[in-house]
């Protein structure tokens, strides 16, 4: 019963996922290190960004029962 753990089911740590496990954490750590300049740099932008996305997709139920508002003036 190899790949199966004392419960029965499949074991999620088998060979072929720790070395893609394996492989994504040593990428990852050698792109922050390459591109941390970059990154960093850019990030007073993307924040400046964030504020007008925020804005338009927090503000995005609002507005839609107008229909109360007409029954008042009448």
């Amino acid at each position: 019963m190899a790949g199966k753990d004392a419960g029965g089911g499949k074991n999620i740590f088998n060979g072929q996922r720790m070395v893609l496990l394996l492989l994504i954490i040593i990428g990852g750590f050698f792109l922050w290190t390459e591109h941390r300049a970059h990154v960093l740099g850019a990030l007073p932008y993307l924040i400046l960004l964030l504020c007008p996305l925020m804005h338009f997709f927090m503000h995005r139920g609002h507005g839609k029962s107008h229909d109360d508002h007409k029954d008042h003036q009448q």
